[in-house]
């Protein structure tokens, strides 16, 4: 299991909270890091690299 944090990012840019995800891989962090896009950006880490980055849903 490899530790990810998925960044909450608000529509004007500003950091919201993190969350922290224990997954297998990266596949399997995006899947759960794209769940988290109803209300806001989310930018998913795996330590200094960036995995992925995700639109809002609302937006």
């Amino acid at each position: 299991m490899s530790h990810y944090k998925a960044y909450l990012i608000s529509q004007d840019g500003h950091h919201i909270k993190a969350v922290n995800l224990e997954c297998v891989d990266d596949d399997a962090a995006k899947k759960r890091a794209e769940q988290l896009t109803d209300f806001s950006h989310v930018e998913l880490w795996e330590h200094a690299r960036r995995v992925a980055k995700f639109g809002s849903k609302s937006a």
